[in-house]
């Protein structure tokens, strides 16, 4: 006979695991403390029942009542102490995991920033955006269950069976009422259960598209001002809104069906007993208290027993419902992981420029699966890369600047081998206009001043971008936001070019600079590249643009999946 096996837990449910690893201990403490606070009720049921039947049966002396009384308050300030002490350590352990895993979003929202600048990555507004959401949004629904549920799992199986203990000995049939009724609360939870994470992942990605929306809105404020397209972008947010109200009820809506559900087949247990309580106290059943009549002592026994029953049931039914919504969080973490693109040469840190003439030479490379051409660039050339979209234009740029590690080949800058030793070296050479620029959360000054020269008069000049600071409310001082806010996409690569200016950088890597700008922006942003060639700075773009590509000294056309001829771009 073939042994049953339990199913190997889902991606979620182990990443789940994984996030709730460092806090595992705080929790289990949490767990076993609530464990030990619900052993306590039946202490104090019994208190009680045993003074309210000397009552009844009369004869009881005060020092009873008193004895009784004292019991039970001393029974309830150590169980408040142990809840309140459990709840704080799971509400640490879940900040703790919180910050953690924020953290941990943070770093790899930067490196996958860094790796994704200028490839065919999409774009990094909506990564922001969905970065955001689940930083501000969603990762906090992972408290909620890493409070409640291990606590409110192992209560469910040391309470009822407690409670069974204490009522088996006085009642068989009591405990089998609730024995019978008990398992129905955990049957219905497992199957409301898939609605509820059904309805969890909805609402999440709902979340994700509001977002999104957002922050591609405000990138183009500026558009929708001058295209006087408010009431649209109204529209558009009240549609979404209103989808995410849809989504977030629909979630509620599984929540309220689950608590009627629970609600009901707990009040028919607690029914069930105090009917068979009240029946046996009255003389009318004479079966199920082991041969003996029930006393009033232990009918108000079974009475009080049998809410607490059901109650670590409800609450874990409730924990499920998070346990839910965790592992949707879990499930796009995981999703968001598996998408991450390769880490960048490096570690991205501030370093000394590499020395050396700044050659770059390529032999045998692929990278994404694509073959890169053959060549040697000159310091001082200029390049045009050319091709049809998914030949890999934005791969090369990004390779050479180390931000792509390549499968295959050799690439060498400065008469070294671009690997993790000489990236940050070689990029502190480098400058990058990306086809959407960002900008960091700091005064436009420093942004465009690397190097803190203190004059960026010349290079605004140079770039043609005076006009764009001189029409800024704050100049120099404003903070731009990532996207760019106040400024469009042609006044960005201006001030993107101001910036390579300034900074002097041997070596420009320019990702489709004049796409999708008019004919006069994109002149501006073609004139401010060739005055960084005149400088001696090694221009190198990938363009489509008839006009940048004849403003280049050389062209190298790549075409798709295939590796080009190879072309000399140094003579």
């Amino acid at each position: 006979m073939s042994r049953f096996r339990r199913p190997p837990p889902s991606p979620a449910a182990r990443r789940l695991a994984a996030i709730e690893a460092p806090a595992a201990p705080l929790l289990r403490r949490s767990a076993r403390l609530t464990a030990a606070a619900a052993l306590l009720w039946p202490v104090q049921a019994g208190a009680i029942a045993w003074a309210i039947s000397g009552w009844v049966e009369g004869g009881a002396p005060l020092s009873d009542t008193l004895a009784c009384a004292l019991v039970f308050l001393l029974a309830a300030v150590l169980r408040a102490a142990l809840d309140h002490r459990a709840g704080a350590l799971a509400f640490e352990g879940g900040d703790r995991v919180l910050a953690a895993e924020r953290a941990r979003l943070v770093e790899a929202e930067s490196l996958r920033g860094e790796a994704a600048a200028g490839t065919d990555a999409p774009g990094q507004g909506a990564s922001s955006a969905g970065a955001a959401a689940m930083a501000a949004q969603k990762l906090p629904m992972l408290v909620p269950y890493l409070a409640r549920y291990r606590p409110a799992a192992l209560r469910a199986v040391v309470g009822p069976v407690a409670i069974l203990a204490a009522a088996a000995p006085i009642s068989w049939a009591a405990a089998l009422i609730l024995l019978a009724a008990g398992p129905l609360i955990p049957v219905f939870m497992a199957l409301i259960g898939v609605a509820a994470a059904r309805a969890s992942r909805r609402q999440l990605a709902e979340i994700s598209d509001l977002n999104g929306l957002l922050m591609e809105r405000l990138a183009a404020l500026p558009d929708i001002r001058l295209l006087d397209a408010r009431e649209r972008m109204a529209r558009d947010f009240a549609a979404r809104s209103d989808g995410l109200r849809a989504r977030t009820m629909a979630v509620l809506k599984v929540a309220f069906l689950s608590s009627t559900v629970l609600e009901f087949f707990s009040a028919l247990g607690i029914a069930m007993a105090a009917v068979y309580v009240g029946f046996s106290l009255l003389g009318t059943l004479g079966f199920g208290a082991w041969g003996a009549p029930l006393t009033i002592f232990e009918g108000l026994f079974l009475l009080l027993l049998a809410p607490e029953f059901f109650q670590p049931l409800r609450d874990f039914a409730a924990a499920w419902h998070d346990r839910a919504s965790a592992l949707a969080v879990a499930e796009e973490i995981e999703a968001a992981e598996a998408a991450e693109p390769a880490r960048i040469l490096g570690r991205g840190a501030p370093a000394a420029p590499l020395p050396g003439p700044a050659t770059i030479r390529l032999a045998g490379v692929v990278a994404r699966g694509r073959a890169l051409p053959d060549v040697e660039i000159a310091p001082g050339r200029s390049l045009a890369v050319t091709g049809p979209s998914g030949a890999g234009k934005s791969t090369l740029l990004a390779a050479l600047a180390g931000l792509l590690p390549v499968e295959r080949g050799r690439i060498e800058v400065a008469g070294r081998r671009l690997d993790a030793e000489t990236a940050d070296p070689w990029r502190a050479r480098l400058a990058w206009i990306p086809q959407a620029p960002h900008f960091p959360d700091a005064p436009l000054r420093a942004v465009l001043d690397p190097r803190g020269t203190g004059d960026l008069t010349e290079a605004l000049r140079a770039a043609e971008a005076e006009g764009v600071v001189a029409a800024l409310p704050q100049g120099l001082d404003a903070r731009l936001g990532e996207t760019g806010a106040g400024v469009s996409g042609g006044e960005a690569r201006r001030l993107m070019v101001a910036r390579a200016l300034a900074s002097r950088a041997d070596v420009l890597l320019a990702d489709e600079p004049t796409a999708d700008l008019d004919a006069a922006t994109a002149a501006a942003v073609i004139r401010g590249l060739r005055r960084l060639a005149e400088r001696g700075t090694t221009v190198i773009v990938a363009t489509h643009d008839p006009a940048l590509i004849a403003a280049m000294g050389a062209e190298l056309r790549l075409a798709p999946r295939t590796a080009p001829e190879p072309a000399e771009a140094g003579g």
